[in-house]
């Protein structure tokens, strides 16, 4: 006799959850597959854990970012459908927590046969269960969250499909160009924005977002993307061990600073393939070291080059207004990380390397930037 599917589900949990071991997941698994009516209990459960992770700080695609790091693609569809089925229960928590409910792909989980498929369910609610807390990034009841969203929704898209073309184009001129314009349209809107908000009664306040900086070579990836945030009047601290950086700024520059990095990313991954193809077609062998080095080294000029766009496009009149945010960015970032600290770069030491990745971040240079900073 299977009993009540609560108390199979009881059991289950506590043979499986609390411990490590295979043989524990293994029990839990036999007990759920041996149970069909508990299905519907163990969903509900599922929407549990979920909701525990959003009270302690973990959002839709934090949760699906690190299933797929720590599990694989069935867990992912089955992360998704938890989340997707425990966001009809829960109440509004602003847009960016929308657009990354939107995101979540619709594939149903497969269930080849009960067992794996209960184990895999196991095994995604241990991970679950074991999640720390994170910092709460709060969506902020700004005016400008809500206003004019279809006229920003256009920019964005049309921003997006320069940056598009720029990734896949094969001529660095054609690139380059793509990008200025993608660049030209991005200050256009975070200038708007600026000037808004100053003007608006109650003034939009600094939000934050999670970006994922994946291996391998996560610390030049952190790298570039502290230098797309820096360059955008943003902030960036790295989170090593789960995978993402958390960015805090005011809205329309969080919008830029994901586009634009991850756009980079795209074009350096590629330039560096380019380049390993050149160094092998001249008998010498790439490694590891190259990769790492040319990466930072694209970093490290993006960030320079950024910079110095940044400081030569400021208009007189801008200045009060970016100070003023300057100071609420800030205080945001103290507020959610009172304690940081800095790390080094590590494993840079191919001349080649970083050469490449220097003359590869030139080429990725957009000359017609004008920046709200």
């Amino acid at each position: 006799m299977s009993g009540e599917p609560g108390a199979v589900v009881d059991r289950a949990l506590r043979a499986a959850l609390y411990a490590a071991s295979d043989d524990a997941l293994d029990t839990g698994a036999s007990l759920l597959a041996a149970a069909p009516a508990a299905d519907a209990e163990l969903d509900r459960r599922g929407e549990e854990f979920v909701a525990v992770a959003w009270q302690r700080g973990w959002q839709p695609a934090d949760v699906v970012r690190i299933v797929g790091r720590e599990l694989g693609e069935e867990h992912v569809r089955l992360a998704a459908s938890l989340i997707r089925a425990q966001a009809r229960h829960d109440g509004p928590r602003g847009r960016r927590w929308t657009a990354q409910l939107d995101e979540l792909t619709a594939t149903a989980p497969g269930r080849a046969d009960r067992f794996s498929y209960a184990t895999a369910v196991l095994e995604l609610y241990r991970l679950l269960l074991r999640l720390p807390a994170l910092e709460h990034l709060d969506e902020a009841a700004g005016p400008s969250a809500a206003a004019a969203p279809g006229a920003e929704s256009r920019m964005l898209g049309r921003i997006r499909a320069l940056l598009a073309k720029a990734e896949a184009t094969g001529f660095p001129e054609e690139a380059e160009a793509l990008s200025a314009k993608a660049q030209e349209l991005m200050a256009r809107h975070s200038v708007d924005e600026a000037l808004l908000a100053a003007r608006a009664p109650a003034p939009d306040a600094p939000g934050a977002c999670r970006i994922g900086v994946e291996p391998p070579y996560e610390q030049a990836k952190a790298v570039l993307l502290d230098a797309v945030a820096t360059a955008n009047r943003c902030r960036a601290v790295w989170n090593e061990p789960l995978g993402f950086s958390t960015v805090v700024g005011f809205e329309a520059e969080l919008e830029v600073v994901e586009l634009l990095y991850t756009s980079l990313l795209v074009q350096a991954t590629t330039a560096m393939a380019k380049a390993e193809a050149a160094q092998r077609a001249g008998g010498r062998k790439r490694t590891k070291t190259f990769r790492q080095s040319f990466l930072a080294a694209y970093a490290h000029r993006i960030g320079t080059r950024l910079a110095a766009a940044a400081e030569t496009q400021v208009t007189e009149d801008l200045l009060p207004v970016l100070a003023s945010r300057d100071v609420a960015v800030g205080d945001r970032l103290d507020r959610l990380f009172p304690e940081t600290t800095t790390t080094r770069l590590r494993g840079v030491s191919d001349e080649a390397g970083w050469t490449e990745g220097a003359q590869a971040a030139d080429r990725a240079q957009m000359r017609s930037r004008r920046r709200l900073d």
